[in-house]
């Protein structure tokens, strides 16, 4: 029968692990912080389920959040549709992508390891495979901040090349440690960036704006492309990005109870 790990197995497999990587930091029992772990693993639920209901995951991609009680683990869903996750789904990892959950878990689970080794003040990462983002990783046109709710885009969003890590012949995936490492080197400090001919990272200091941003990614894609299909077009300045990037985080939940309700009243019963 498959292992179902609910909230008190994953404490226990956490607490229990015979890996040194995922018992140095056991001395903090998840089971003491019931309710905040609860309130972290229903809104990954959310996040998973917002970003099928908006267009920006698929069958595919996937979204994590740092262990509020342990900045040296992350949670994210086994191998599932996100659309399909519930809480039972959720896996407990370590900074090494490792799991004591039986579960088949994602092949790419080493983007969000090396993210979160490298960048301590992220709190959650996305990878998604949108479809108005993708086009940008393999053109010449970089892709810029086109609208104020995208104010966090770089100026010009950088693109990490799989070829320059696993050569010419590899399926694109980020399926170890070192192309993990590399692509977060790419994000460097920015908050989005692209990955040639397969997707993109988006990345925030709370799960909420790392939906947020991944979502309006996507639209600031399609906004571009409409206009560069016009002619020429004007991208923000890099103060008016700083400006909205500081007017938008405090409307982001304002976006996260809409999306919420859409995603939970259009797809009740799958998860």
């Amino acid at each position: 029968m498959e292992q179902i790990m609910n909230r008190q197995s994953v404490s226990r497999a956490y607490r229990s692990s015979g890996r040194k990587s995922m018992k140095r930091r056991d001395s903090v029992g998840l089971e003491d912080a019931i309710p905040a772990k609860d309130s972290q693993l229903s809104d990954l639920v959310d996040a998973n389920h917002i970003l099928f209901d908006q267009g920006v995951l698929d069958a595919f991609g996937h979204v994590s959040v740092r262990a509020d009680e342990d900045s040296e683990i992350f949670f994210l869903s086994r191998n599932l549709a996100p659309v399909l996750v519930s809480e039972d789904d959720i896996q407990i990892f370590s900074l090494d992508a490792e799991t004591d959950d039986l579960r088949p878990p994602y092949l790419e689970r080493f983007i969000h390891a090396e993210i979160y080794r490298s960048r301590p003040d992220v709190m959650s990462v996305i990878h998604s495979h949108s479809p108005a983002v993708v086009p940008f990783s393999v053109s010449d046109a970089p892709l810029r901040p086109v609208m104020h709710m995208a104010g966090f885009l770089p100026m010009e969003t950088p693109v990490f090349e799989m070829r320059q890590v696993a050569g010419p012949a590899s399926d694109l995936l980020v399926r170890d440690r070192r192309a993990g490492a590399a692509l977060a080197e790419i994000l460097g400090s920015g908050s989005f960036a692209l990955m040639r001919g397969h997707g993109s990272v988006a990345v925030g200091e709370s799960l909420k704006t790392a939906v947020y941003r991944a979502i309006y990614a996507e639209l600031n894609a399609r906004a571009q492309a409409d206009a560069m299909r016009l002619g020429s077009y004007t991208c923000l300045t890099r103060g008016e990005g700083e400006a909205t990037v500081s007017t938008m985080a405090s409307q982001i939940e304002r976006a996260w109870g809409t999306w919420r309700m859409q995603a939970r009243t259009r797809h009740q019963g799958l998860s």
